[in-house]
């Protein structure tokens, strides 16, 4: 997550199961990220949800943010998996990547009023 853009925040170890939480810069809430996995899923359930994330299967986690265009080509440079350039439409541009996991993300800019 690094290569994104977000800063670990607590990574707790309990056995097999790992709690990490990272942010967003300047931004007040944490993102929980979890590897399905035991205790919550046996193993072959992990397995079917990992499949379906890489596929793209799971709606994408949105981040605001205050240019697009900027944000997006910084990404690029770190070498973070792009699937959609920046579009201006709806009164909004956005983007979108993948992070290492497959999850899809998408970068908003709001229009300004």
């Amino acid at each position: 997550m690094n290569r994104v853009g977000f800063t670990p925040h607590t990574d707790v170890k309990n056995g097999p199961y790992r709690w990490l939480t990272v942010q967003w810069p300047a931004q007040p809430f944490q993102l929980g990220l979890f590897r399905p996995g035991p205790p919550t899923h046996d193993p072959d359930t992990a397995a079917q949800l990992l499949a379906l994330v890489a596929k793209g299967a799971m709606p994408p986690l949105v981040l605001v943010v205050k240019d697009c265009q900027a944000t997006y080509d910084r990404l690029v440079a770190r070498g973070v998996y792009t699937i959609q350039e920046p579009i201006a439409r709806f009164g909004s541009v956005d983007a979108g990547f993948r992070d290492p996991s497959g999850n899809g993300w998408k970068l908003i800019q709001l229009r300004r009023p």
